[in-house]
């Protein structure tokens, strides 16, 4: 479809709230699928109309909004994607049986871990992305590139175990006014499975993803005894997710994962290790390379089945 001096990919109608442009209307010259919400980089056609040059970030629920969680040490710039459909008549107050803390990758609280909880929030589970550098990076928003992969792992690097069980104590308490009904899930990809793992321990969290979170058998932010020796803390469930192509999580770190996982609850009631075949690192998020749509889709059928 013409647009300025060339084609665009698309041109839509938009409505919007925060920083997220909702598709009320689209017409596409190549005539395939929208989608139900985009950030997009856009110029303008007229009227009401863009034209997308870019969709940016595919998000399923237009519930996501900015919310800060002052009553910690440290603010925390939080992404909230409610379940709209389910308010009750009591304001702000939620009626379902869970809800998820989402952590993040060393990239932040960028538009792939926004639209994680808002895909959430779209299945009917309410959702809270958490920054993990706070003291360090509160706003941090990186794309996947060599340089921004640097600058988070600069962050990761200054984060200790404690922060990481403070801030998520948190966002457990906001979470618990808001839906004093629901267990508590934690979720974490990338450094932030392994926070995942450290926060599992906190009383009150009933379940925890821990995806490709590397560097579990072998550290523990902040320094101190490995992070798997936490796994007698742990009183809910905890699984942990690798792929065998994962550079980051190498063959005897997988070993080790899973053997100290066997060990502390050999039945796998609570505890299970799931190993995904050719799947590398950073395999759920569609804006990687690494991006793996099979593994991804096991992943997400493990993490709304809870």
């Amino acid at each position: 479809m013409p647009c300025g001096d060339g084609e665009a990919d698309l041109v839509v109608k938009l409505g919007r709230r925060g920083d997220v442009a909702f598709l009320l209307d689209m017409k596409s010259h190549a005539g395939g699928p929208g989608c139900n919400a985009a950030t997009i980089r856009s110029e303008s056609a007229g009227d009401n109309w863009l034209c997308v040059r870019e969709l940016v970030t595919i998000s399923n629920s237009p519930s996501g909004d900015w919310v800060n969680l002052s009553s910690g040490a440290v603010p925390l710039r939080c992404w909230w994607s409610p379940v709209a459909s389910e308010l009750s008549h009591m304001g702000d107050i939620f009626t379902q049986n869970r809800a998820i803390i989402v952590l993040p990758e060393v990239f932040g609280v960028n538009g792939w871990v926004r639209s994680v909880a808002d895909r959430l929030a779209a299945a009917g589970v309410p959702a809270l992305a958490l920054p993990l550098f706070a003291r360090t990076a509160p706003g941090l928003d990186l794309s996947y590139s060599d340089q921004d992969l640097a600058e988070g792992r600069r962050h990761k690097d200054a984060t200790t175990a404690d922060q990481i069980c403070a801030d998520v104590s948190v966002a457990m308490a906001w979470l618990q006014k808001r839906c004093p009904r629901a267990e508590i899930h934690v979720v974490g990809f990338c450094f932030g499975g392994h926070a995942a793992l450290i926060a599992a321990t906190l009383p009150g969290v009933a379940a925890t993803f821990d995806f490709y979170g590397a560097g579990v058998s072998r550290t523990r932010p902040g320094g101190g005894p490995l992070s798997l020796e936490l796994l007698s803390q742990v009183k809910g469930r905890l699984t942990c997710i690798c792929g065998t192509a994962d550079p980051l999580i190498p063959e005897d770190d997988r070993r080790a994962i899973e053997s100290a996982l066997k060990n502390h609850d050999s039945t796998s009631s609570r505890f299970r290790y799931l190993e995904l075949n050719g799947a590398d690192h950073g395999f759920m998020c569609e804006k990687r390379s690494s991006f793996n749509p099979e593994a991804s889709s096991q992943g997400w059928q493990l993490l709304l089945e809870g």
